[in-house]
């Protein structure tokens, strides 16, 4: 097929490969203009773009795609399918109607749980049992297209939101290459009960509330892990934990109960494995306590 594809984020990239490697035409690539980054703050391409750039497809970045002349181009690359991997622009019906087959978007989700900004984190957060990809024909609703097929993944105790993003992220690319596979493309649409929607992680939200239940508490840390990173303060200084586990103990809420980095919630307490300090690389917990050492008794604030 001649496709457009449409993608920012790492989480992106993977797709744009399998789909290239599955022998369709990439007619272009749409993707997040450049923002400024790094120490020196200058403007870097989106993952998406900067692989696109290596591999010589045409790469288009507009702020918007509402405006008549950009949908007339974007229609004008008489694509087959449109796919979309977090392409952070909404796309207007114009767009949505321009390719032969439609838009196709690969979501982090099992649909219709997890609409929305952030599904990964929040399913980690939430508690469930599972996540997965869905992959859907687009329209117009936020997330709420057709489904083509579904992938499911299992979340355990040491899911975090990197290694869930990595899964699904390989998962997405290789169902999007095997919906696009079939001679006729066929979806159902979802259901009309179970709708969540995942609203986008404020960095308001990060910092650690050791007053809930231990598993709450770890499904926190590992739902906003590596990034932005739940927080705590210790002795003035803002750390970000990234690994943990529940353990049993019991204390006052945000003490830490013993001299290994565990520490007392509402209910049970969690132990960090994994750290990191400002302005430091992210170490295990044994590693840290040589540079930052933490006392039983010690209490977060």
């Amino acid at each position: 097929m001649r496709i457009i594809f449409m993608g920012t984020p790492d989480f992106a990239v993977g797709t744009l490969k399998a789909l290239m490697g599955a022998g369709h035409e990439i007619a272009c690539v749409y993707s997040q203009p450049p923002r400024p980054a790094g120490r020196g703050m200058a403007e870097r391409p989106s993952p998406v773009q900067a692989f696109a750039k290596a591999q010589g497809i045409e790469v288009r970045t507009p702020t918007s795609l509402k405006s008549e002349d950009e949908q007339a181009r974007f229609a004008a690359l008489n694509a087959d399918a449109a796919v979309v991997v977090a392409y952070g622009l909404l796309l207007p019906a114009p767009v949505l109607d321009a390719p032969r087959l439609g838009c196709f978007n690969v979501h982090a989700s099992l649909l219709p749980r997890w609409r929305g900004a952030a599904p990964i984190q929040r399913a980690i957060m939430s508690g469930d049992a599972e996540s997965g990809v869905t992959i859907m024909r687009m329209e117009e609703g936020l997330d709420t297209g057709p489904m083509c097929k579904v992938g499911r993944i299992a979340i355990t105790p040491t899911t975090t939101a990197q290694s869930l993003h990595d899964t699904l992220a390989e998962s997405g690319a290789r169902l999007m290459a095997e919906v696009l596979a079939q001679p006729t493309i066929t979806s159902t649409p979802q259901p009309g009960e179970g709708v969540t929607y995942a609203r986008k992680i404020d960095k308001a939200e990060a910092r650690i509330d050791f007053s809930k239940s231990a598993a709450e508490v770890c499904r926190h840390i590992h739902g906003l892990s590596p990034f932005p990173g739940a927080w705590l303060p210790v002795n003035g200084t803002r750390i970000k934990a990234l690994l943990c586990e529940v353990v049993q103990g019991h204390g006052t809420p945000g003490t830490f109960i013993d001299d290994h980095l565990t520490i007392a919630c509402g209910s049970g307490a969690v132990r960090l494995l994994k750290l990191q300090r400002e302005g430091k690389g992210a170490m295990e917990a044994r590693d840290f306590l040589r540079g930052f050492p933490i006392s039983q008794g010690t209490v977060v604030a």
